[in-house]
């Protein structure tokens, strides 16, 4: 595919010479390893200078990125375009509609038109699944899930019972919906008494959810994820939680029975929310927070008790000088007593 042709596909001004416009792109790669017959992009000023250097035959870069040797896609939103971009070179596969003789289906499930049903898959009792669903090998469905269309399932995820999935919902390798939550009362003799997780778990339209993350039940109502958002790997939300809209949740973050995100929220990795705390719309907690207690919408947090991230930057700032400052208050303890000790 031509340069030319490609700015033109993503609605890119293209700034290169005629020949350059005419030259063949083969594929897409990162802007260190990309070389010449590949595109790359710059969205992170980190990376502003290795695109002086880049081998690519063109870089996506924002509309006031200075001029560089190779040709540049001038757009509003470089990494958007490169994502794009990837897509004119990589298509996944794609699974032609039919049930695999090895899958167990309930006669009582419902499934749309063109669904795919691969190898050991089960659905149980009583399921509707809309159209244009892909279930690859060893995804269970258990009874009474209601899932929208185009649902995609990789393999050895899992929906538990009664659950309510929108439309366009991903699950990745691993992913457990509808797992029970951890509730349990102490007993008299002080053994555990586990509670029935009586509240399904309902995922919004579009929500994508990667692999081995579990997203508990509900003891009693729902735990709840809005259309949008977004879970990386290995992340916990317990029971009764509930995430607005377009919120990203990034890996080995865990969230405590009953918090309350808002929309467009963003936890970074390792973030730990405790239970009973609401976040607003748009907070931020930066990677390894930990929160336990409410936060406005619009905060962005940092550290472990999490609290203002320009704040706590200051204070990282002071912890490195802390050995240098305690010498400091160590020397002028010591002068001030030497000078009380001296006799007038």
């Amino acid at each position: 595919m031509k340069l030319r042709e490609i700015a033109e596909l993503l609605g890119a001004e293209l700034v290169a010479a005629e020949a350059a416009a005419e030259a063949e792109i083969t594929g897409v790669a990162g802007i260190e390893e990309a070389g010449p017959g590949q595109i790359t992009f710059v969205a992170n000023p980190k990376y502003a200078a290795a695109a002086k250097t880049t081998r690519a035959t063109a870089v996506i870069v924002a509309q006031d990125f200075p001029q560089i040797a190779a040709a540049t896609l001038r757009s509003r939103n470089p990494y958007l375009d490169f994502a794009r971009a990837i897509e004119l070179f990589y298509q996944p596969p794609q699974y032609a509609p039919g049930v695999h003789p090895t899958a167990v289906i309930d006669p009582t499930a419902k499934l749309g038109r063109n669904a795919h049903v691969g190898a050991c898959v089960v659905i149980d009792a009583d399921v509707e699944i809309g159209d244009d669903a892909v279930l690859l090998p060893h995804v269970v469905i258990y009874r009474g899930v209601r899932i929208g269309h185009r649902f995609f399932a990789h393999a050895h995820s899992v929906v538990r019972e009664f659950c309510r999935l929108g439309d366009d919902v991903l699950l990745q390798n691993g992913a457990l919906i509808g797992t029970d939550g951890f509730g349990f009362a102490r007993q008299g003799d002080g053994q555990w008494y586990k509670m029935q997780q009586a509240g399904p778990t309902v995922l919004g339209d579009r929500v994508e959810v990667q692999a081995n993350s579990c997203i508990d039940r509900a003891t009693v109502g729902q735990t709840r994820v809005g259309a949008g958002t977004k879970v990386d790997n290995l992340v916990q939300i317990g029971h009764a939680c509930e995430i607005g809209e377009n919120a990203l949740v990034c890996s080995q973050t865990g969230l405590a029975g009953s918090s309350i995100i808002g929309n467009s929220v963003i936890l970074a990795g390792q973030v730990g929310v405790a239970g009973h705390c609401t976040l607003g719309d748009g907070v931020i907690m930066t990677a390894q927070s930990g929160v336990s207690h409410d936060v406005p919408a619009g905060k962005i947090i940092s550290g472990s008790p999490a609290f203002d991230n320009k704040q706590w930057l200051r204070c990282v700032a002071v912890y490195n000088r802390l050995p240098e400052l305690a010498r400091a208050v160590r020397a002028a303890a010591a002068g001030s007593k030497a000078k009380a000790d001296k006799p007038e």
